[in-house]
């Protein structure tokens, strides 16, 4: 009997026999630092990186010192320039503004590369993911949201879920945060203040007791606690991380919600600050055309953004029954700035998903096609060892009967 493959996949394990060419758009500090675990394997054989500015495409090669690496100066919008330099590529990262994924994700299409991207709001993801059955056609994966949150902490948990016979409950808990905070504020910005902003004013999701549901951002503070030095820290609910995994685990577990974790007193000051109007995308007045989101979007990049020592925070804990007893698998990760590579907790957390999963998709490592979220998309299993081997020192533990997701966790795992 003779198997029969279709032209598209002749075609894509001559370009795996040469070496895999992976393309980045953005060059900024998560580009950068994906271009750099990409120029580890072996099997990558050209990455290609493309962004607007001179400066950092110039950053890139002082931090990543490979000849894999090329560079071009083209702006991500710009598919006419764009498209032919991506051409061939056997998978496409997005790592700049999340506005330009959509059009990334269907020029991935159209050149037959898999797309992989850092997220963005729900519509964004929403829009991504409508082109499904194109990329299905095409024999490519669009995957949208494959960094830290959402991406990393989505998969751990429906990895932790499926492990279980039922659900009860499973509770999300992630933060970036300066490891030595300074007042008034104890809070640097680790990604854009506009997505940030985006992430504390736009409708969240939830399950309770098994509806999913939209919630208001900035509510439902809780104290959770880590091991010294970090002690007592609050959590609030954000927006733009469970849109897709909600959907998925509806009518799988009763309850599951995600918090974002900062120093305490955070979600008071920004309730404040948005309180007042100033995450508004209003005109100020009719002398200028700046709104009161710009404003605050340029106030908090130059007083909380530049470079700062970092720890990203992560717990997951899964509630329900295993083999008819009822137990509590946690998930936890405490990323500090530095190590060998050198790079800022954030970095490290965010770029090392994403530049997994683009390996995977490029070396054919997940059959078939279409768009889902990472968590769906890839092999869990195998992408968890995988961070485990790229130094995310990840633990899960298992525990009798149910465990808060707030309370301090042994630093051993089971």
């Amino acid at each position: 009997m003779v198997d029969r493959i279709s032209p598209a996949e002749v075609t894509f394990q001559y370009k795996r026999r040469q070496g895999l060419r992976i393309s980045i758009i953005g060059a900024g500090s998560v580009g950068s630092a994906v271009a750099r675990h990409l120029a580890r394997h072996e099997e990558v054989r050209e990455i290609l990186v493309c962004d607007a500015g001179s400066r950092m495409l110039k950053g890139l090669h002082e931090t990543v010192k490979s000849d894999k690496v090329r560079s071009y100066q083209v702006d991500g919008r710009d598919e006419s320039v764009l498209k032919p330099i991506v051409q061939g590529s056997n998978c496409i990262i997005g790592c700049a503004s999340p506005t330009i994924n959509p059009g990334l994700a269907r020029m991935s299409v159209e050149v037959g590369s898999h797309f992989c991207d850092l997220g963005g709001n729900d519509d964004l993801v929403r829009e991504e993911l409508g082109l499904g059955d194109a990329a299905r056609d095409r024999g490519v994966w669009i995957v949208p949201s494959c960094g830290l949150a959402p991406g990393l902490i989505n998969m751990l948990c429906l990895l932790g879920v499926d492990q279980f016979d039922e659900v009860v409950s499973a509770s999300l808990r992630v933060g970036d945060v300066p490891i030595e905070p300074e007042p008034p504020f104890n809070f640097r910005l680790s990604v854009s203040a506009r997505k940030l902003i985006d992430d504390y004013t736009m409708p969240a999701f939830e399950i309770a007791d098994g509806e999913v549901r939209q919630i208001a951002p900035l509510t439902n503070l809780e104290e959770i606690r880590f091991r010294e030095p970090f002690g007592n820290m609050e959590a609030f609910t954000t927006a733009g991380s469970l849109v897709t995994l909600a959907d998925r685990l509806s009518g799988r577990v009763r309850n599951l919600d995600m918090k974002t974790i900062r120093w305490p007193g955070h979600a008071h000051q920004m309730r404040f600050l948005l309180g007042l109007g100033f995450g508004e995308k209003k005109i100020i007045d009719v002398r200028t055309h700046l709104t009161y989101n710009d404003v605050l979007v340029r106030r908090m990049q130059r007083i909380l953004g530049g470079d700062y020592a970092d720890v990203v925070l992560l717990r997951c804990a899964i509630f329900g029954k295993k083999d008819g007893v009822e137990k509590t698998l946690i998930y936890e990760m405490i990323d500090r700035h530095g190590g060998v590579d050198g790079l800022s907790a954030m970095q490290r957390c965010t770029s090392v998903p994403i530049a997994i999963v683009a390996r995977m998709l490029a070396a054919g490592e997940v059959p078939g096609g279409g768009a889902d979220a990472m968590e769906v998309a890839m092999p869990g299993t195998a992408v968890y060892e995988e961070l485990k081997q790229c130094g995310l020192e990840i633990t899960d533990t298992w525990h009798d009967g149910e465990r808060s997701v707030t309370e301090e966790v042994a630093a051993t795992a089971a």
